[in-house]
């Protein structure tokens, strides 16, 4: 069976997991946006992903999702060289610049973490969702989805991040809930909306001023940008409901794991007992 190429935007595609999946994307014949702060790394990014898939249809411009003038230039951007957009994935979040308690957060550092994670979400959601209200509905399914990377009620207890990181991501999940009964209030049934939970992924942003136990536990816990990224991808495009979690592992798996890495499950997979990398 002939795949069908995909229309995918990828915010905070330039690197980690939003740069793992957009290379996915490619490799199975689909076309993609994405974007970052800063241009010379968004350029570094699309250079490398022409490389890793010679021919790719990607596309990329600066963006700060934290600034609500950039979201529409962008969401413009992204139309002009899709046309469709069939999958919109809002990647890009902060978890701060250091992992400390919150009377130990600099005010700024705080505001940008909530910026980017909520108000950047919610101001690109809207975003796609003018884009893909105004697409034509094939009136015999879903057609577009939209997702978002929130934390679960499991996911807020095992995170090892700062307060406003994991405060911000909470209220992505009840942000979707959200924007899922508005849409259904409205009659629509053509788009879906759905949280996207790829565990702990081994980062620069998770690693950031990181514990040497942390490090550790993240033997056990934690998966590979690139690993996370061919598991879900498939499961992205396939995606047909209106709503629920996309899981990169199913909650009582990570439970396993977390019980197993007290008795040396996974240990010095990816960091020895100092903490420093295999």
């Amino acid at each position: 069976m002939e795949t069908v190429s995909l229309g995918v935007v990828v915010t905070g595609g330039t690197a980690g997991l939003g740069l793992a999946m957009a290379r996915e994307f490619l490799q199975l014949g689909d076309r993609v946006v994405i974007c970052g702060r800063r241009e010379s790394t968004l350029n570094a990014a699309l250079q490398a992903l022409r490389v890793a898939v010679p021919g790719c249809m990607v596309y990329g411009t600066p963006c700060d999702v934290a600034d609500p003038r950039q979201a529409p230039v962008f969401a413009d951007f992204a139309v002009s060289k899709l046309g469709i957009i069939d999958r919109w994935i809002n990647n890009a979040g902060t978890a701060g610049l250091m992992r400390r308690p919150l009377w130990e957060l600099d005010s700024l550092d705080i505001d940008e973490t909530c910026s980017t994670n909520l108000s950047g979400s919610m101001i690109l959601s809207a975003e796609a969702l003018r884009v893909m209200l105004r697409q034509p509905d094939s009136a015999i399914g879903v057609d577009y989805h939209l997702f978002n990377m929130g934390f679960t009620a499991a996911g807020l207890r095992s995170s090892p991040t700062t307060v406003p990181h994991r405060v911000s991501k909470r209220a992505v999940a009840l942000m979707s809930e959200l924007m899922l009964a508005e849409l259904r209030s409205a009659g629509n049934t053509s788009i879906g909306i759905h949280e996207l939970s790829p565990g702990l992924v081994l980062t620069d942003l998770l690693l950031r001023d990181a514990t040497t136990a942390q490090k550790r536990f993240f033997n056990a816990m934690a998966e590979t940008a690139e690993t996370v990224a061919r598991s879900l991808v498939p499961s992205i495009r396939g995606m047909d409901k209106r709503s629920g979690i996309l899981r990169y592992q199913p909650v009582a798996l990570m439970l396993m794991r977390f019980a197993a890495s007290f008795l040396g499950y996974r240990k010095e997979r990816f960091f020895d007992n100092d903490g420093n990398r295999e």
